[in-house]
């Protein structure tokens, strides 16, 4: 088993800098780097954190690592309590951002190094290394050094290095941050495989969230230190908790329009530059539910399910900014009273239209797909 269990974890560093970075909390104790991190961790699952730059989830990760003191609360690994033990006791290996290989030794070397420093017999060393090798298709590449490897092989080599220790936990901290997009989409398809052929418990760190989307049973969304929502990547995208979740998870990122949330007896109606569209049954339900009322609101669609339409009453107006043809689909930038917006339009849907900038176009949108935010960004279903 390899279970991980972070109870109320919290870093605090001193408050030595007047300037407040980002929007983390300051307390009397310091500064809230990471606040109150809840989590458990199934064996052989990949959790990924995920969030803008500063969010905390490095720091996260390196306090599972060891390699950041925990200020509060209690990490388990396979239930055993771990704040006072040593990194190199605690049975995880980390790939890091920057590869951390030693330049003067062959990949092979590289790779038997953290096994010699345990005392692993030297058949078992070459088994070990050689699978791992093989795993990650890098057997040609034993014998050089890392400055005769791309980017992509150094990446490798850096994994291969981690899994040949079999560790209960495997920590990556943005290792494909520095890999060029054709390559990051490589890797990400090799992490994949890899997670099918080890048997290993997957902590893994971005701030990209296509590779959220792609590589985790569950993500953890992170903003200013504290867990903004945790789910699978399909809860996440089609129920976000608040509108930080709604923008962040999505690409191109979910439209927001101002508009005002209408109670007409039991059924609920929103208004968007005087356009009256329903919502959904199931989304009356809960607001019902709730006991939500009438109020100012921002609606946000995601720009797939936008429809260009002329229907009386439901029908927004808006003005082309750019058209960018991307293949199979148009990316329309739009502008909506002075608010910025896109859609994306399936070419073979709307074969020989052109849009041009500057052109007037109407839209609209199913009640299924709106999601509505109060003036503090909760979404009013939750």
């Amino acid at each position: 088993m390899s279970s991980v269990e972070l109870k109320h974890i919290c870093k605090i560093y001193p408050n030595n800098d007047k300037k407040k970075k980002h929007n983390l909390k300051v307390t009397d104790e310091g500064v809230l780097a990471v606040d109150d991190f809840n989590l458990e961790i199934k064996d052989k699952e990949f959790i990924v954190l995920v969030g803008p730059s500063g969010c905390g989830k490095s720091t996260t990760l390196r306090m599972v690592a060891g390699l950041e003191d925990i200020s509060k609360g209690e990490l388990y690994i396979d239930n055993r309590l771990v704040n006072d033990v040593e990194p190199k006791d605690r049975d995880i290996a980390m790939v890091f951002q920057s590869y951390a290989l030693y330049p003067h030794m062959t990949v092979r070397q590289n790779m038997e190094f953290p096994l010699k420093l345990r005392k692993m017999p030297k058949d078992e060393i070459d088994r070990k290394v050689n699978e791992a090798a093989e795993i990650l298709d890098i057997t040609q590449y034993l014998d050089r050094k890392p400055k005769a490897l791309s980017g992509g092989q150094r990446q490798r080599v850096a994994i291969g290095r981690a899994i040949v220790r079999e560790p209960k936990v495997l920590l990556m901290d943005e290792p494909l941050s520095n890999l060029d997009a054709k390559l990051r989409n490589q890797m990400r398809a090799e992490i994949i495989k890899l997670r099918q052929r080890i048997d290993t418990t997957f902590i893994y760190v971005t701030h990209d969230q296509t590779e959220a989307m792609t590589l985790g049973d569950r993500i953890v969304i992170m903003k200013d230190g504290v867990v903004q929502q945790i789910g699978t990547p399909q809860e996440v995208y089609e129920h976000p908790i608040n509108i930080f979740v709604a923008g962040f998870i999505g690409v191109p990122i979910m439209n927001f329009f101002d508009g005002e949330l209408v109670k007409d007896g039991v059924r609920y109606y929103v208004e968007v530059e005087g356009a009256r569209i329903e919502l959904s049954a199931e989304k009356e339900a809960k607001m019902a539910a709730r006991g939500v009322q009438a109020q100012k609101v921002t609606v946000g669609v995601r720009p797939e399910h936008i429809e260009l339409a002329d229907v009386p009453g439901k029908m927004i107006p808006a003005k082309i900014d750019v058209s960018e043809m991307m293949g199979s689909q148009i990316n329309l930038h739009i502008n909506v009273n002075g608010k910025e917006g896109i859609i994306i339009v399936d070419t073979m849907s709307n074969a020989g239209r052109s849009f041009q900038m500057g052109e007037e176009i109407n839209f609209t949108f199913a009640p299924e797909v709106i999601h509505v935010f109060d003036t503090d960004g909760r979404n009013l279903e939750y």
